[in-house]
C-alpha cells in the first residue's frame, strides 16, 4: 500500500496532520517521562520475577500455600516497567488482591503497591474453608449470569468464568473515629477490609438484546450458585439519568491507490487495522456492532461540518462524524505520547479504531474491552456523541484497561470513571491549543463532559461542581461506593479540578469546599499539566484494581512527592485538593498544620548520628557529594571494593494512626553503566529480632540518575507496633556505586 500524505483543508475536517512528536525537553526528563514500547515478557523472565516476589514472601513467614501470577506489564517511567501480580491461594487467584511491582532495566525489584485481600493473611478475616471444590461447573455458573442478566440475550463476545476466592468485604472505622457521627467520617475514618472468602466464579458477559448491550461481571458462589455480586462492566460516557464542534481541522490519512482512507499511518501499529482507524458501522445493530470497513474517499476532503441527517453515512454529511472521531482519536494518542510518553492506550503503541454510526438515533458512545475500540452512535437526544471529550473519555477506559483495571463497581468504578473525565478534559485542552507541544496548556478546556453533545445546552457532568446534575455528590461520604459509577465519579472529579485551578473562599461560588478550613481558604492550584502528570503517573504505575478513595489520596500524594519532592507545593495541593472531597484533613498551604507526627530521629542527618545505628562512619557533610536538604547526608557505597554498610533506626508507629508515610531522598551515581545489578541498596522493615516484615524496595547501579529522588511508601500496615527501619548496602569489586541517602521521614497521622 502506497501511503500518501497531501496537504488540503476544508471545512470540518481535511489535510494530513504533519506535526511530528515534540523532541523531549530538559524539563520532562526532569519529571519523569513514561518509558517506549516494551517487549512483552518470556515465560522465563514472569518466572524469575515471581520467583523474586516469592523469595520475599517466605523471608517474611508466608508459606508455599501463597503465590503469584503475572497479568499485565506495561512501560513505567524512563528505564522502569511495571508488572501487576495477582495473589493466588492454593493456585487460586485471590479477586482485587494484587502487587504492582515496579522494576528496573536489570529486572530489580524498585518498589510495590499492595493491595492484599489474601486469606489467612489479613487481620480479622475469617479462615478459608479447607474444601475449596467448586460444586457447579463454570458451564453452570455462566448460565446463572446469564439468567440473571439477560436470558434471551444474544452473546456479542463468548463469555468466561474463572475459578477464584472472592473476598466479601465491609467497611469498618478506625479506632480514632469509633465515636464519630456518620455524617462528620472522613474517607480515611474508615477502611475496606475482608469479612471472609468464598469460593466463586467471575463471570463476564457481554451480551445484548432489544437494541442494547448487556455486559455485566457477575460473582457466583461456586458451591451454592447464588449470585455475590455483579456489576455493570460497559464502559459508557452516558451514565444513568439526565466536526461539527471544531472548525476545520486537520486529520491523519493514507492512500492506497487513487482512493483516501481513514487510516492514521503516523499513530500506533498492529491492531485489527493495522494502524488507528475510522470505520462505519453503517447502521449496525447496537445488539452486536459489527465495526464494517475503514472509511474510504475518492478525495482527501472529508465531511461537511454539520449533524447528522439520517441519509447516507458515507457522503459529506455521513463522513461529519467519522472526521470528529478520528481528529478526537489523533489528539488522545498525540496529548498522552507528547506530553507524557505514553503510546496508544497500553503504553505499547497498539492501535485501536472508532466505529462511528452505531444503529439509529443510538444516543450513547461506549468503550468496549474485548476488541479494544470505541462505538459511537448518532444521537437522538444527543447530536452526534463525537466530541472531542467524549472520545478523549473512552480512550481513556482503555488506558486504565491497560493499567490499574479498575473493577467497575463501588468506589474503584467511580475512580474508573473519573479518570476518563480527566483524560477527557486533558485531550479538550491539549486539541483546542492546536494538539502540539509537550504540556497539557493551562485553558481551553471547559471542566464539563460532553456539553458539546447536548441539545439542551446541558452538559453530563460539571467537575468543578458534581452536585449540579442532581445526582452526583461533591464530597466523599459512607454512601458512595453505593452509587453509579457516573455519580461516584463526582468527588475524584471536583478534586482534579482543585489541583488543577484552585478553589473558591466565597460560600456562594460553585467552587468553594466547605472542608477547606486551613490557609489560605482559597487553596492555589498547580495547572492542567502537573496535575495531569501527577494523576497518570499514580494510576498507571501505584493503583490496584480494588484501589478506593482513601487509598488513591496516598498513591497520588506519592506520585506528587516522587515528581516534585516530599514538601513541594504539588503534594501540598494534592493534600488540600483531596482534602477538599472530605478525603483526608486540610492543611495550611505553607506546609503546617498537618497534624502529622515525625516518627525519625535526625532524618536529615544534620544532628551528626544521633538517632541512627550501624554504619554511623558514613553521616557527614563529606566532599564528592551534597546534600539534598541542609548539608549532611548519609554516603554508603562508593568504594569500589567489597563492601557492606547499614543504617538502621527503631521507631514505634502508634496504634491510633490512620495513616504512615515513609519517604527518602535517594542519589545513586555509578561507574558501572550496565543494566545488571552489582550493586545494591535494600530497603526493608524489620521486627523486634531482626526478621524481615516487608522489602519496601531495592536499588542498584541500573537506577543511576542525576539528582535526588523521593520515595515513599506506606507503612500504616505496621500501626500498634516497633519496626526497624533498615537500609543495606552491598558493594562488589569494582566499578563504585554511590548510594546517598537523605531526609528521612515517618509521619503518622
Amino acid at each position: 500500500m502506497n501511503l500518501h500524505t497531501p496537504l488540503l483543508i476544508t471545512r470540518i475536517a481535511a489535510c494530513i496532520a504533519t506535526a511530528a512528536m515534540a523532541a523531549t525537553t530538559t524539563a520532562q526528563a526532569a519529571i519523569q517521562l513514561m518509558a517506549a514500547p516494551i517487549t512483552p515478557p518470556s515465560p522465563q523472565e514472569s518466572a524469575g520475577l515471581v520467583s523474586k516476589l516469592t523469595a520475599l514472601e517466605r523471608s517474611r513467614g508466608i508459606p508455599a500455600d501463597y503465590g503469584f501470577r503475572i497479568s499485565a506489564q506495561h512501560p513505567g517511567v524512563v528505564g522502569q516497567k511495571i508488572t501487576r501480580a495477582q495473589h493466588t491461594f492454593k493456585g487460586l487467584r485471590v479477586f482485587g488482591s494484587e502487587s504492582v511491582v515496579v522494576t528496573n532495566n536489570a529486572g530489580e525489584i524498585i518498589s510495590s503497591s499492595v493491595s492484599d485481600r489474601r486469606p489467612g493473611l489479613v487481620p480479622g478475616a475469617a479462615a478459608t474453608p479447607v474444601d475449596m471444590k467448586p460444586a457447579l461447573t463454570s458451564e453452570q455458573a455462566i448460565d446463572v449470569a446469564v439468567r440473571s442478566v439477560s436470558p434471551h440475550g444474544v452473546h456479542r463476545w463468548t463469555p468466561s468464568a474463572e475459578l477464584l476466592l472472592y473476598p466479601i468485604m465491609k467497611t469498618v472505622r478506625v479506632a480514632s473515629a469509633a465515636n464519630k457521627p456518620e455524617a462528620e467520617l472522613n474517607a480515611l475514618d474508615v477502611q475496606d477490609v475482608v469479612e471472609r472468602h468464598e469460593l466463586a466464579y467471575y463471570v463476564r458477559t457481554r451480551m445484548a438484546q432489544d437494541g442494547k448491550p448487556f455486559y455485566y461481571d457477575t460473582v457466583v458462589n461456586a458451591r451454592t450458585g447464588a449470585i455475590i455480586d455483579q456489576w455493570k462492566a460497559l464502559q459508557t460516557v452516558i451514565g444513568q439519568g439526565k466536526s461539527q464542534y471544531n472548525g476545520e481541522v486537520p486529520i491523519s490519512t493514507s492512500q492506497s491507490g487513487g482512493t483516501f482512507q481513514m487510516l492514521d499511518p503516523m499513530r500506533g501499529t498492529g491492531g485489527k487495522f493495522g494502524g488507528m482507524a475510522i470505520t462505519n458501522a453503517n447502521h449496525s445493530s447496537s445488539n452486536n456492532p459489527n465495526p464494517g470497513s475503514v472509511y474510504t474517499n475518492s478525495t482527501n476532503t472529508w465531511g461537511d461540518g454539520l449533524q447528522y441527517n439520517g441519509g447516507s453515512t458515507t457522503d459529506a454529511n455521513g463522513q461529519t462524524a467519522a472526521v470528529n472521531a478520528l481528529w478526537g482519536l489523533m489528539n488522545t494518542y498525540d496529548t498522552n505520547k507528547n506530553v507524557l510518553g505514553w503510546q496508544s492506550l497500553d503504553g505499547n503503541n497498539t492501535s485501536t479504531y472508532i466505529a462511528v454510526h452505531v444503529d439509529k438515533n443510538y444516543d450513547n458512545a461506549f468503550y468496549d474491552d474485548s476488541c479494544k475500540c470505541m462505538y459511537i452512535g448518532d444521537g437522538s437526544f444527543f447530536y452526534s456523541l463525537g466530541s472531542i471529550d467524549v472520545i478523549g473519555h473512552e480512550m481513556s477506559h482503555g488506558v486504565t484497561a491497560s493499567t490499574a483495571d479498575l473493577i467497575y463497581s463501588g468506589e474503584s468504578g467511580g475512580l474508573n470513571e473519573s479518570n476518563s473525565d480527566i483524560g477527557g478534559d486533558m485531550v479538550e485542552a491539549y486539541a483546542r491549543a492546536g494538539g502540539t507541544g509537550d504540556v497539557v496548556p493551562a485553558t481551553g478546556n471547559d471542566w464539563m463532559t460532553g456539553k458539546e453533545i447536548s441539545k439542551s445546552g446541558e452538559p453530563l457532568r460539571w467537575m468543578y461542581k458534581p452536585s449540579k446534575d442532581g445526582s452526583s455528590p461533591d464530597a466523599w461520604s459512607s454512601s458512595l461506593k453505593r452509587l453509579d459509577v457516573h455519580y461516584s465519579s463526582g468527588p475524584n472529579n471536583r478534586m482534579f479540578y482543585f489541583l488543577s485551578q484552585g478553589s473558591n473562599a466565597d460560600p456562594a461560588s460553585d467552587h468553594y469546599s466547605k472542608y477547606l478550613v486551613k490557609q489560605p481558604a482559597a487553596m492555589t492550584g498547580i495547572g492542567n499539566d502537573k496535575a495531569y502528570r501527577i494523576w497518570f503517573k499514580a494510576l498507571t504505575t501505584k493503583f490496584t484494581s480494588s484501589t478506593n478513595y482513601g487509598d488513591a489520596r496516598k498513591k497520588v500524594l506519592a506520585s506528587a512527592q516522587e515528581l516534585y519532592g516530599a514538601d513541594s507545593k504539588e503534594a501540598v495541593a494534592v493534600k488540600r485538593a483531596y482534602a477538599a472531597i472530605n478525603v483526608g484533613a486540610d492543611i495550611d498551604e505553607d506546609g503546617g498544620g498537618d497534624d502529622a507526627t515525625e516518627l525519625v530521629v535526625n532524618g536529615g542527618f544534620e544532628d551528626g548520628t544521633s538517632g541512627w545505628r550501624g554504619t554511623t562512619s558514613t553521616i557527614g557533610s563529606l566532599p564528592g557529594q551534597t546534600a539534598h536538604e541542609g548539608t549532611r547526608f548519609a554516603w554508603m557505597g562508593g568504594k569500589g571494593r567489597k563492601t557492606s554498610q547499614t543504617l538502621t533506626q527503631a521507631v514505634t508507629i502508634p496504634a491510633e494512626s490512620t495513616s504512615a508515610e515513609l519517604s527518602f531522598a535517594l542519589h545513586i551515581d555509578s561507574a558501572d553503566t550496565t543494566n545488571t545489578a552489582h550493586d545494591t541498596l535494600v530497603v526493608t522493615v524489620r521486627g523486634s529480632l531482626g526478621r524481615v516484615l516487608r522489602t519496601l524496595a531495592t536499588y542498584s547501579n541500573a537506577d543511576a540518575a542525576d539528582g535526588y529522588k523521593i520515595r515513599t511508601f506506606d507503612l500504616s500496615e505496621f500501626r500498634g507496633k516497633q519496626v526497624t527501619l533498615h537500609f543495606a548496602m552491598r558493594e562488589n569489586a569494582s566499578l563504585k556505586t554511590s548510594f546517598v541517602l537523605d531526609t528521612v521521614s515517618l509521619l503518622a497521622k
